[in-house]
């Protein structure tokens, strides 16, 4: 049961992943600190000053911890894969249709609303000083 709610929440997490690695951040610590109690604030917070040191992107170094501390290898595993298949198909489905639709111009305009939505949210995480180590 514990690896199916591994998967389901690091499934919503990169679903909600858009944009750079901080920009993210928040939808990470909502999940894993609020929403399932995994860590604890503090403790994310080192995971996340960690996660500065190491190579790699972000939510597969919190995925790997997290599985981990959670279910051992077998979580961290199920959390590395739901981390990595949502964002597979949605991008596999995204560049489908915006390879046959790319001549529209509602089409370009939304893809610049979705920078101007990633940049919102990298400053709101520098507003939170709450989450920012």
């Amino acid at each position: 049961m514990v690896l199916i709610k591994i998967f389901i929440s690091f499934f919503k997490i990169s679903l909600y992943a858009i944009g750079g690695a901080y920009s993210f951040v928040p939808v990470i610590e909502h999940e894993i600190v609020e929403n399932c109690h995994w860590l604890t604030k503090n403790e994310f917070l080192e995971v996340l000053g960690m996660s500065n040191v190491l190579p790699g992107a972000i939510s597969i170094k919190f995925a790997s911890y997290v599985g981990y501390k959670v279910a051992g290898l077998p979580g961290a595993c199920v959390a590395i894969f739901a981390n990595t298949v949502s964002t597979a198909v949605l991008i596999i489905c995204v560049f489908n249709v915006l390879n046959k639709y790319k001549d529209m111009p509602v089409v370009n305009r939304a893809v610049h609303m979705i920078h101007f939505a990633v940049f919102a949210m990298i400053i709101a995480v520098a507003l939170d000083r709450k989450s920012v180590v």
